[in-house]
């Protein structure tokens, strides 16, 4: 179904776009009523209303697909994740339930170390498996491109390791997986009190390797008190650069540290978590240019305040939304809870949620002209809603509204041959 037709739409959300959405910007959709969408060998070759489009185009020639009464939308982009990892931490919810916080249960430990140990002994057959199955629940959500951090290794061996599970579905599963490298995500046991000495190893020895096989399109790093500083942070990101990757940061989460300042300063191309984000460098990322990514599923399982979207937002900053789902702080992939948790807790509408999980989404992993709006040109990623209107998604909390999902022409996953 390369070539197809889905015509008669109630709402076809455009996003139209080409870059990340700034400030007021994000509440600009470009809805078409009655809206049709072309796809030509996976690449959209035009959109607009339904008469027009379909009064010059042979039907015959084409899959068609009425979405008479429902809206269409770009396909999600769930910029910031950690799919791929070993076990299970289901007891250390269960310590967070009775009061103790993520970094105490880091700091004796539990957290990240627990998952890296388990991480370390899955084959990689095992991670390939355990990842996919994770994928295809994603695009039950509409998701049809999502980043993916390594980070559970915290060594050679397995940093390497996920990275090749995500570069191997990245080649067989329908959605676009991009990898990002985060060997810097704790500092592991051998290391304790020689941050510097693993930052260098880093450095030496992993960062070549990625770079060389080109296993990771962006450096992450846990720019965190007790964890990674500012200082060790920009010296691993700029040499990433110098080794011609992108860089993004986990920024601000637990403590003001300044990283949203290091990100705008690096040219990051997005600042992610931003809890505790001070004014100055909230102001910097708007300045900079810099995504910022925002996890309120995290806030939520940790009873943690949310970041300042709304702040954000009326500071000029350009925002994404992601899961970042992994098995620690924020087990889940339900894109409509973190559209719900957006809306009701850090005060945006749902345009500019919309807007957060479509051309901002695609702005945070490098794609904004690839992806993430349905314009002429761009892969023919699309999501069929259920309902009319995009306004269904935050109001069915936590349940999927998605019924069908196209990836690049391809009808990847419909809700109606399950049921």
């Amino acid at each position: 179904m390369k070539n197809l037709i889905i015509k008669n739409a109630a709402e076809l959300v455009t996003c139209r776009g080409n870059r990340a959405k700034k400030g007021r910007e994000m509440s600009e959709l470009h809805v078409i009523p009655d809206g049709t969408v072309v796809i030509e060998d996976g690449i959209i070759t035009a959109v607009g209303n339904s008469q027009e489009i379909c009064a010059y185009l042979d039907e015959s020639n084409y899959e068609v697909i009425d979405a008479s009464g429902k809206a269409v939308l770009p396909g999600f982009v769930d910029s910031h994740t950690h799919l791929v990892f070993g076990g299970y931490r289901a007891e250390e919810f269960s310590w967070r339930l009775r009061g103790d916080s993520y970094m105490e249960i880091m700091q004796r430990g539990g957290g990240i170390i627990n998952t890296v140990k388990a991480t370390r002994q899955a084959s990689k057959a095992e991670l390939l498996a355990s990842a996919k199955k994770r994928l295809d629940s994603m695009v039950s959500f509409g998701v049809t491109t999502v980043e993916g951090k390594s980070g559970y290794g915290l060594d050679d061996e397995t940093e390497i390791k996920q990275l090749e599970v995500m570069q191997q579905l990245n080649e067989e599963h329908p959605v676009d997986v991009v990898s990002t490298f985060l060997g810097a995500h704790a500092v592991p046991n051998e290391y304790k009190g020689r941050e510097d000495e693993f930052i260098d190893f880093l450095i030496d020895k992993v960062l070549p390797v990625v770079s060389e096989r080109k296993l990771a399109e962006f450096c992450d790093v846990f720019c965190e008190q007790n964890v990674f500083s500012v200082e060790q942070s920009r010296r691993l990101l700029r040499k990433a650069q110098e080794f011609g990757l992108g860089v993004k940061l986990h920024a601000d989460e637990i403590v003001q540290l300044g990283g949203a300042e290091l990100a705008a300063e690096l040219g990051a191309v997005s600042a992610d978590h931003l809890l505790q984000a001070s004014d100055a460098g909230i102001k910097a990322l708007a300045e900079a240019g810099v995504v910022a990514t925002l996890l309120p599923g995290t806030a939520f399982s940790l009873k943690a305040p949310y970041a300042r979207g709304r702040f954000m937002i009326d500071q000029g900053c350009a925002v994404a939304l992601a899961t970042d789902m992994n098995p620690g702080s924020c087990f889940t992939e339900s894109i409509p809870l973190i559209f719900a948790l957006a809306v009701l807790y850090m005060n945006l509408s749902i345009e500019e949620a919309v807007t957060a999980f479509t051309i901002n989404g695609a702005a945070a992993v490098g794609r904004a002209d690839k992806i993430g709006s349905l314009d002429v040109g761009k892969y023919g990623d699309v999501v069929i809603l259920e309902f009319p209107s995009y306004k269904y998604i935050p109001y069915h909390i936590g349940v999927s509204t998605v019924e069908k999902v196209i990836k690049r022409g391809v009808l990847v996953f419909d809700k109606v041959k399950l049921s």
